[in-house]
């Protein structure tokens, strides 16, 4: 479908796909190679990569405003981040259960609340990944499991730090900036919300 100056619609699919094959698989993620006809009507490829665990960032807030940031060296990037607890969830698992697993893992908190603040593509030109984020609340501290492929620090600090450390650079996973600017606006909504409510008694 097209519009009457010829430019796609925002609903239509103008990507044909021809034929698909995987070309690398292992136990998180499937890369495809597709031949493909292009937009323009020219023949192509296309990489997709599909993972198979759906993926989860955690910001846990304890009552004093404080969060928790976990730290680990990234084989990719070949440099050390600094990150909110990430974790992926089979989609055989539920995504709650098993988004307060990985933060209980990373860093030994155990959440009574979970709330969803968003969820987005991560990187929706090569891949199919879909990503949440969680605020967790009412905190209690364990002991925590890290997974043999994770050597982690877990750092304690005021949660406008770990914004002021996006806006400083300090922190580059793009998950972990998603997830800390977008709890940094659900919690001014939430405060203007409750100061609304309030002047409305």
């Amino acid at each position: 479908m097209t519009m009457s100056d010829g430019k796609q619609t925002a609903e239509s699919n103008p990507w044909v796909t021809v034929s698909a094959q995987t070309a690398y698989k292992n136990a998180w993620i499937e890369v495809s190679h597709r031949e493909v006809i292009r937009p323009d009507g020219q023949p192509g490829v296309y990489g997709v990569v599909h993972f198979a665990n759906r993926a989860t960032a955690m910001v846990p807030l304890a009552e004093n405003g404080d969060t928790w940031l976990v730290g680990q060296y990234r084989y990719t990037t070949n440099c050390y981040s600094w990150e909110v607890p990430e974790g992926g969830v089979p989609f055989e698992e539920d995504l709650v259960a098993g988004a307060l697993r990985e933060l209980r893992e990373e860093t030994g908190l155990r959440a009574a609340t979970l709330t969803e603040v968003l969820s987005c593509n991560l990187s929706n030109s090569v891949t199919d990944e879909i990503a949440y984020v969680f605020v967790a609340t009412d905190l209690e501290m364990g002991e925590w499991e890290p997974e043999g492929t994770e050597s982690l620090q877990v750092r304690r600090l005021p949660f406008a730090d770990a914004v002021a450390m996006v806006d400083r650079g300090e922190i580059s996973d793009g998950f972990s900036v998603i997830a800390i600017l977008a709890v940094d606006r659900w919690m001014q909504r939430t405060v203007a919300s409750a100061a609304s409510s309030a002047a409305s008694c």
